[in-house]
């Protein structure tokens, strides 16, 4: 019967486990969708398909796959600041699996040709078919992102790069929109300031 406990024990512990690590990739959760951007996706829309809880990764259905070469590009907006701690990438066990990864933090609507310049960060990819190996970013230089772009330049020599899975491991918090505080000390403003600026060129008229 102690054994038994122990069994149940030691499943229990796996499963926490990984429920832990699942949450700790839980930044697919503040990605805002209706603005991500994927560059050179064959089918439209499939790019957003491949940021999904780190419990969903092995669903093969969901996939990205280029267009007309290996090149991929997205546009990560997220709906507050984010500090990137790691990244996962996971694809096919064979060339179209992406070679290198290059970050760039808060440079919206990046293109191909945007991607020339010196990315914040560049990782040499190994294949990664279970979606199990992690690539840990230089925290410093990530800690106050709202935007993320991800270059895959190239794969393992196929024609076209394919993406089952991206995680993304990291802090979010909200963002602060000094817009609407200003817009709030507007809007209590005192309405006798405003009746002295209307008084004040009669006054000086009727002189």
């Amino acid at each position: 019967m102690a054994h038994g406990h122990g069994r149940c024990r030691c499943c229990g512990e796996a499963a926490a486990a990984g429920g832990e690590r699942g949450a700790a990739w839980g930044l697919y959760l503040r990605i805002d969708r209706q603005r991500l951007q994927c560059l050179n996706e064959r089918r439209e829309g499939s790019g957003a398909l491949v940021f999904r809880a780190w419990e969903e990764r092995g669903d093969r259905g969901q996939f990205v796959e280029s267009d007309d070469d290996e090149e991929l590009l997205f546009n990560i907006p997220f709906t507050g600041n984010v500090k990137l701690k790691g990244v996962i990438v996971m694809g096919e066990d064979d060339g179209t699996h992406p070679a290198e990864m290059r970050l760039f933090k808060n440079i919206p609507h990046m293109s191909f040709d945007d991607a020339a310049r010196e990315p914040d960060q560049t990782f040499s990819l190994n294949r990664d078919p279970a979606g199990e190996l992690e690539y840990p970013t230089k925290i410093a230089r990530f800690s106050n992102v709202h935007h993320l772009s991800i270059h895959f330049p190239k794969n393992f020599g196929a024609e076209t790069t394919k993406i089952f899975y991206i995680g993304l491991k990291g802090e979010w918090t909200e963002a602060h929109r000094h817009e609407v505080t200003i817009c709030n000390y507007e809007a209590s403003a005192n309405p006798a300031d405003h009746k002295l600026e209307q008084i004040t060129p009669q006054t000086h008229f009727i002189s």
